[in-house]
């Protein structure tokens, strides 16, 4: 990644810079793999592809972008922390580390480095 690049730190922590789902526009390498998941899933058929995710909106465009076209815009920690809180990150709500939270760190590894990557976050605020 280039040194001026910035990480993308989605609401939850988890960092999306190097998201294969976000990159589909714009990476061949990963819109290959995403491709190849999406037909796996179903969500695509076996002679569709890039166009179609791409004219479908079917790839991530951040938690602060168009709702409409959100990768997964039912999201509640995504709904509680902006919606709900008017907050940034779930690092600077009061109830953090909150129960919602907690149980979702445990569904997979990048969610738990996602909760520790908050964390720090929340400590460099305090400091």
């Amino acid at each position: 990644m280039p040194q001026n690049e910035e990480r993308l730190i989605a609401v939850c922590g988890l960092d999306c810079t190097d998201c294969d789902i976000r990159r589909v526009p714009t990476d061949a390498d990963a819109a290959q793999r995403i491709v190849g998941w999406f037909r796996d899933m179903g969500w695509l058929k076996e002679d569709e592809g890039v166009p179609e995710i791409i004219e479908r909106s079917m790839y991530c465009q951040g938690c602060r972008g168009d709702r409409s076209v959100h990768w997964s815009a039912n999201c509640g920690i995504l709904t509680c922390c902006v919606d709900e809180k008017g907050l940034e990150f779930c690092c600077e709500c009061d109830d953090f580390v909150c129960e919602q939270l907690n149980e979702w760190a445990q569904e997979d590894t990048k969610h738990t480095e996602a909760l520790e990557r908050l964390q720090s976050m929340r400590k460099a605020r305090a400091t």
